[in-house]
């Protein structure tokens, strides 16, 4: 499906922080002008992701927006990204994920919408409910139809998970690629909701996309890891990890470097003129060993998670069915394309 041209609209303010309290008509900071530049919006830019995306963009020359929820999510900001780059950045706007009418300004006369917002689970595993799942819908929901009809070139790479493929009731005997899809009734019946989250969110992207003529396309991470401060993100470990200990038998725990996925998203979005379409299993090895799991174990601080009750059902190396070799073959392919060029 093509995409659609829109007239290039100015840019829409979007608030500051006045003596602690939220007011229209500026935006946090401001250093550069759009101008015939490829402006591309980054949501959430402060998250674990979103903070390597924005960092990967800028180091590949584009001009970037990054949104942020409030004044306390600018200084977790400021904190992941050096002065420098911050000063490159284009803008950081305030944008709420259920708020239509904040997106739309913060996209206003982007070429593409990096959607990396997610909920983070503050909880542990049963902090990530059924109503975050239903909340992490409506906020795909919201970018795609912002995306449709602010953005100066109908774009966006969504970030999803590779939860929205794995968890099926009869995958373990087949090959788990781009084609699959998890299912939602598994997914409630063992209250799976990170991944009905996931799953749930990217469909919805998919048909609103279709509707509001959005050339979409999809990555879908692993587990996100960091082999530089493995326990900083274990807040967004843990609820990926809830049936952990069935991935590990089944062949399906993926790893994921974080600064490798934000790579694959910028290299599919520069691709994306050249032929890059529809969802990207992202991922860099599967846990095939007790040994590798115990390790993950320790360096996020979640013993017994993963191998508990295992280690009589793992007595050699797991076999996995799951294939990356759609990304693989763009990556390798393309290594120089670029929206800028």
């Amino acid at each position: 499906m093509e995409e659609m041209l829109l007239s290039k609209p100015s840019l829409v303010p979007a608030f500051c922080w006045e003596e602690g309290k939220p007011c229209s008509g500026k935006k946090i900071i401001s250093s550069l002008k759009a101008g015939e530049n490829n402006l591309v919006c980054v949501t959430d830019g402060n998250s674990f992701l979103g903070s390597h995306i924005v960092k990967e963009l800028l180091s590949r020359g584009h001009l970037v927006r990054v949104t942020v929820h409030n004044q306390v999510d600018f200084e977790d900001l400021k904190g992941l990204i050096k002065e420098e780059d911050m000063n490159k950045l284009e803008s950081v706007v305030v944008a709420k994920m259920k708020d239509l009418d904040s997106l739309c300004d913060a996209f206003s006369g982007c070429h593409a919408v990096f959607h990396t917002s997610s909920f983070i689970d503050p909880h542990g595993i049963s902090g990530y409910s059924e109503q975050m799942a239903f909340l992490e819908t409506e906020g795909a929901r919201n970018v795609i139809e912002a995306c449709g009809r602010a953005a100066y070139r109908r774009r966006c790479i969504f970030t999803s998970s590779l939860l929205a493929s794995i968890w099926t009731s009869s995958n373990v005997d087949s090959v788990i690629d781009e084609s699959c899809w998890s299912s939602e009734e598994f997914c409630r019946e063992n209250k799976l909701w990170h991944a009905l989250g996931k799953m749930r969110a990217e469909k919805i992207a998919w048909r609103k996309s279709k509707e509001m003529k959005v050339k979409l396309v999809t990555v879908c991470p692993g587990l996100l890891i960091d082999s530089s401060s493995p326990h900083d993100h274990k807040e967004t470990s843990v609820p990926y990890l809830k049936g952990g200990s069935i991935m590990l038998r089944q062949g399906l725990l993926a790893l994921a470097d974080v600064g490798k996925v934000a790579e694959a998203h910028v290299r599919v979005y520069e691709a994306m003129d050249n032929g890059a379409y529809g969802r990207y299993l992202c991922f860099e090895r599967v846990v095939q060993r007790l040994d590798e799991a115990i390790q993950l174990e320790n360096e996020l601080k979640i013993q017994g998670l993963l191998s508990a009750g295992t280690s009589r059902i793992i007595s050699e190396e797991i076999q996995s069915n799951l294939s990356n070799s759609k990304l693989n073959r763009l990556l390798f392919a393309a290594p120089h394309m670029s929206c800028n060029q």
